[in-house]
């Protein structure tokens, strides 16, 4: 049942792909008749373009195909759609162009407005059709259709998080059947009913349960362990994920070379140089300054309801580590009461923390309270997008605890990060928090940043942030 409705989602996947490319060949033809000035002469009707659009559309979804658009991941999001099909587009107009001059030469007149039309068209008509088509495919997997039966192994603390997330997330269409206990471990008393058996058992429990997927959520277990663990998984032929642990996340860009045929590994660099560095700082420069005009009565508004509400000034500055870990100001809407931390110390932003004033629960409800930091992005001294920065009591206290954890300072830290949107943020795990920073570090691109910058908009507006 579950491979049936897999194929049912691909092929009406391709289908409609295949439908949307030739409606949007057809509105780039009546398009182009409508604006095209002066106004065309002479013009061939619609019919005539029959073999062109087919190119087209055959263009496109053998480029969607090669590029894997058809074996598409469970979690996928809307900014990812729209940069595949961006992507994809862009190579099958190029495709299509090149075949259509070859077959037709000068049989056929094909402008460069129309081709324009067509591509920007179907770029549209893509994205909208297939988060339609995520969006009900999802709303049937939370009801069951394509069910992933999954078995994790490690009832452990990692164990309980991935089964948490999977229950939060129904729309993934996975189910956890149950856990299984490493050999030679206790289970924690609490899981006693959901676990299923020993590691040693993973291939009748694969067949007695009809597991599809295997998780090992065993990131402390040593190498030989894991090895022994998934030999077991494949004999029940099954997928198979592992949880990393830090050293595998962190050391995930590791290239290989040599030095005069001695092999060696090389970590990749963590530092953004030379166009990148321009690039980046252009984009923050702007969006900034284009913030502060914009945001500027509302900053006003704010700050007059701030000093009405509770004394003090209506600014908060602390210091936090930047770049290269050198020190700077970060200004913030003040949100706790004056003189808050003199009894307390430094201690990380929690939920309900009695600290907080009425005006700025309020703002710390929707973030408000972090926007005088885009004076500390046009001044240069952050990022809008970067690991966040800490105080440097913490930073001395992380820095011995956690394998690479300074390479965050090789950037700005930001406004919003990849650890923030994916909802790391307050007193949660700085372990984790760092895996993330780095990974953004290590996968920084233009388009990464503008992901991040619309995500972190959509959760402020959704989701709210706690604290």
């Amino acid at each position: 049942m579950k491979k049936r409705a897999t194929l049912f989602f691909n092929i009406s996947l391709l289908i409609l792909d295949m439908l949307l490319v030739g409606l949007a060949f057809v509105l780039a033809y009546y398009l182009r008749l409508a604006t095209e000035y002066p106004p065309p002469l002479n013009i061939p009707p619609l019919s005539q373009y029959s073999g062109m659009m087919l190119i087209q559309t055959s263009s496109f979804v053998a480029v969607f195909f090669f590029q894997k658009h058809y074996h598409r991941q469970r979690a996928f999001s809307h900014f990812d759609e729209f940069s595949a099909v961006f992507s994809g587009s862009s190579i099958g107009a190029l495709l299509s162009v090149a075949i259509t001059s070859f077959v037709f030469k000068n049989e056929l007149d094909y402008p460069r407005l129309m081709i324009a039309y067509a591509w920007g068209l179907t770029i549209i008509l893509l994205t909208l059709g297939r988060i339609v088509h995520s969006r009900i495919r999802w709303s049937l997997r939370s009801r069951g259709v394509e069910e992933e039966r999954v078995l994790i192994v490690g009832p452990g603390e990692v164990g309980q998080l991935i089964e948490k997330q999977i229950k939060n997330t129904p729309g993934l269409g996975y189910r956890v059947v149950g856990f299984v206990a490493p050999n030679g471990t206790t289970p924690p008393a609490e899981n006693y009913r959901t676990i299923l058996g020993r590691s040693e058992e993973i291939p009748r429990l694969i067949q007695e349960h009809h597991i599809d997927e295997v998780i090992i959520a065993l990131p402390d277990a040593p190498h030989e362990q894991l090895l022994e663990i998934i030999s077991q998984c494949q004999l029940g032929q099954v997928a198979i994920k592992v949880f990393p642990d830090v050293f595998q996340f962190l050391a995930s860009e590791v290239q290989v070379g040599d030095l005069g045929g001695l092999p060696l590994l090389t970590v990749k660099d963590t530092a953004l140089r030379g166009w990148r560095l321009t690039l980046k700082r252009g984009m923050d420069l702007v969006l900034s300054a284009i913030g502060l005009i914009l945001l500027s009565p509302l900053m006003l508004l704010m700050a007059i309801l701030i000093r009405l509400d509770s004394k003090g000034s209506v600014f908060y500055t602390q210091e936090r580590m930047g770049l290269d870990a050198k020190p700077f100001q970060l200004l913030k809407f003040r949100s706790m009461h004056a003189g808050a931390e003199e009894e307390t110390g430094p201690v990380w932003a929690s939920r309900h923390d009695p600290r907080v004033t009425r005006m700025g629960r309020w703002l710390r409800r929707f973030s408000l309270d972090e926007l005088p930091q885009l004076i500390n992005v046009f001044l240069g001294e952050m990022s809008l997008v970067g690991p966040r920065p800490e105080r440097p009591v913490f930073v001395e206290q992380f820095r011995k605890m956690i394998p690479r954890y300074m390479e965050r300072h090789a950037e700005k830290a930001g406004m919003t990060g990849w650890a923030q949107i994916n909802g790391l943020r307050g007193d949660s795990s700085i372990f984790e928090r760092t895996k993330y920073d780095l990974y953004y570090i290590e996968n920084w691109s233009l388009w990464f940043d503008f992901k991040i910058i619309l995500k972190t908009l959509v959760q402020i507006f959704r989701d709210r942030a706690a604290y």
